[in-house]
């Protein structure tokens, strides 16, 4: 139930806040007042687009905010996303002269699509051209399976979950079946470049050390030659005076003064580690020269393994690491391939049992459509005589679908005849717009009847469109009737209808100023009167006008 709407700056309304009350609330004004604007405002709190051009001339933003009664099925879908001590819940929606809008739902940031859902569940639309949304067969299934009662939507859930399993698992077999087709050519390249990996046994050590061991192998002249050379500044083989010498000699002059002067000592010292540190260097020059060999075709060797393992990283990512990986790759694509046909097998009998959950779920579904169907028949026969159309005849067609989907297997089709004696014909194909208007209602008073299991606030613009007379009267009565026990707003033109409110509002247009503004009133006693008067097309003081007015409020 909605308890409080508030718009601001919306096209022509300034400021406008209505109190509704439960039952039947309508909303009554001139054409063009902006009675549309009010039902845009709720569009808004379902989370629907924000026209272009919708923010008042001069405001900097529009806003709309409606506070709600909080039903207790919202209370565990919403979680964590309210306290557990709210009461009431507030939607509301900001929207800037640019286009861009922002969600709130009591008073946090939330997006549109929260906004849509929960909107939803709190109140539902129906706008004057409703009535075109009848013509499909969807929304006919719909009706039927709201009048099935509420096991009917625990059965639509239980078809809608199985068919999703069936898309799935269809689509996971034509996969496996795609992967089979191509799996034995699939299968031979990945075991020809495994092969060719596995032959070679890659290693990112390995590559490292023989990338050292072919230099070494390219610069073995050089390497014997600065051994060499450095052996011989130390201590030639020719017995010539070298490096280790003249140390030598050195030494001689030292220990002949040695413990005269500690500091000298200290330096002799170190002098004699040098030319022992020198005989030990040119002996392992010498054995270093003597060392660096290599085997006669060993750098062909290197050459060539070196260069099977660039090859192989030339065509798997360009580092022995990249081969690995794509080693490791086509060691898993393997095994998936080799157990695709068994994949494929267990697959395929997934599938054979969920296409049997839901022939299952959709014969439950069919059985309970078939049982309520004449139900609903006659329901809305009845509801149609009290509309005028005493005579018209109403059927619900049942045939099956060629395949099963979401809501089962079955089409629905409402077939009506607004005149005795015609046979009865498609909805879509037979009725006029104020025949189809009073069908959408008696349906929806039809369908509508578990008030604990539908919106609390139904809404119709102008569904009333295109009639007139007693058959205005009666649709007022069934709006009324429709309301018990629930909220009901409807925006009329038709004084017949507003005299069957329980609360009415006017809204009018002020354009003596330079930007026209609307103002919404809620009325009260003499106020309501004078509005069906303006509605009736008479002035105030027209008497006769005044008593047909008191005469709707009476039969009301």
């Amino acid at each position: 139930m909605l308890h409080e709407l508030r718009v601001e700056n919306l096209l022509l309304i300034e400021r406008a806040e209505l109190r509704l009350g439960p039952g039947l609330n309508v909303l009554t004004g001139e054409t063009g007042a902006g009675k549309t604007m009010l039902a845009h405002a709720l569009d808004l709190l379902l989370g629907g687009k924000a026209r272009s051009g919708i923010v008042r001339p001069g405001a900097s933003e529009a806003y709309v905010e409606g506070i709600f009664a909080f039903p207790q099925r919202l209370r565990q879908a919403l979680g964590d996303r309210l306290p557990d001590d709210a009461e009431e819940l507030v939607l509301a929606r900001r929207v800037w002269p640019d286009g861009r809008t922002r969600a709130y739902l009591n008073g946090r940031s939330a997006t549109v699509g929260e906004l849509r859902e929960i909107g939803g569940e709190l109140l539902a639309f129906y706008g004057q051209h409703e009535h075109r949304r009848l013509m499909l067969a969807s929304a006919q299934l719909e009706i039927l399976d709201g009048f099935c009662g509420p096991q009917q939507r625990e059965r639509r859930q239980r078809a809608a979950a199985a068919h999703a399993e069936l898309r799935a698992l269809t689509k996971r077999a034509e996969e496996l079946g795609a992967i089979g087709g191509a799996r034995e050519r699939e299968l031979d390249l990945l075991e020809y470049e495994l092969r060719e990996i596995e032959e070679v046994d890659p290693s990112e050590a390995e590559q490292a050390e023989l990338t050292g061991e072919r230099e070494r192998l390219r610069h073995l002249e050089g390497l014997r030659g600065a051994a060499v050379a450095g052996a011989e500044a130390i201590m030639p083989e020719s017995g010539e005076a070298g490096a280790s010498t003249l140390l030598a000699a050195a030494v001689s002059s030292l220990d002949a003064i040695d413990g005269v002067d500690p500091a000298l000592d200290e330096l002799a010292e170190r002098y004699r580690a040098l030319v022992l540190e020198a005989d030990d260097l040119a002996t392992e020059l010498r054995k270093y020269e003597q060392s660096v060999e290599g085997e006669p075709g060993r750098l062909d060797e290197v050459e060539e393994r070196l260069t099977a393992l660039g090859r192989l990283e030339r065509k798997h990512g360009g580092t022995i690491a990249a081969v690995l990986a794509h080693a490791a790759e086509c060691r898993a694509r393997r095994d998936e391939l080799t157990g695709a046909e068994a994949a494929l097998e267990q697959t395929r009998a997934e599938l054979d049992a969920a296409r049997e959950r839901l022939l299952a779920v959709s014969g439950e579904l069919r059985a309970a459509r078939e049982e309520a169907a004449p139900g609903l028949s006659e329901a809305v026969r009845e509801r149609l005589a009290e509309l005028a159309m005493a005579g018209a005849s109403f059927e619900v067609s049942l045939s099956p679908r060629e395949e099963p989907g979401a809501s089962g297997n079955d089409v629905v089709e409402l077939l009506i005849a607004a005149n005795p004696g015609v046979p009865a014909g498609p909805l879509r194909d037979v009725a006029s717009g104020g025949e189809t208007s009073r069908v959408m209602l008696a349906l929806l008073g039809v369908a509508n009847a578990d008030v604990e299991d539908g919106a609390g606030l139904l809404v119709f613009d102008e569904i009333d469109a295109g009639i007139g007379g007693h058959t205005a009267r009666a649709v007022g009565s069934q709006l009324r009737s429709l309301a018990a026990g629930r909220q009901v707003l409807c925006i009329t033109h038709l004084p017949q209808v507003a005299a069957h409110a329980e609360r009415h509002f006017r809204i009018e247009k002020d354009g003596t100023s330079k930007t026209a503004v609307t103002t919404v009133t809620d009325l009260r006693r003499d106020a309501v009167l004078g509005e069906l008067v303006r509605m009736l097309g008479a002035d105030e003081t027209d008497r006769a006008a005044r008593r047909h007015a008191r005469e709707l409020l009476r039969a009301a």
